[in-house]
């Protein structure tokens, strides 16, 4: 379902490596919702949610100290986009999971989804040229 594109790249190695990681990381919730076989899943969507969790402090981090390092000019903006992102990551309940995983699995995958849309197609690729011109590849 996650499929890597030329077009996600922001010219860095580093956060394309990074940004790769969730596509994993997607497609692994995907293969695991996808399975009609009414096993329990929660052990496997819990391992993704937090994989989602760890991803998103090691990148978040990663991401803003090459802004703030640089002077990158949007560094409030775009820090609010990922404390979003981490403050929905945080509000989803194991109890939640639990109860109702293929829902969850469900919306989790489309929130990637919009992620990987509205935020590494728009907001990342605002700072590509910025940090490139930095020298920064």
């Amino acid at each position: 379902m996650f499929k890597w594109r030329d077009s996600f790249s922001v010219n860095i190695k580093s956060i394309d490596s990074q940004h790769k990681e969730l596509f994993k990381t997607g497609n692994l919730l995907f293969e695991v919702v996808d399975i009609k076989d009414d096993v329990d899943r929660y052990d496997e969507i819990i391992e993704a949610l937090q994989n989602l969790r760890d991803y998103a402090v090691y990148h978040f981090g990663y991401e803003e100290k090459l802004m703030k390092e640089n002077g990158y000019p949007d560094f409030e903006k775009h820090k609010k986009q990922h404390d979003a992102f981490i403050k929905k990551i945080s509000s989803i309940d194991e109890e939640d999971v639990d109860e109702k995983q293929q829902k969850i699995g469900m919306d989790l995958i489309i929130f990637i989804a919009n992620w990987i849309e509205n935020h590494i197609l728009k907001t990342d690729m605002a700072y590509k040229d910025f940090l490139n011109q930095k020298g920064i590849y």
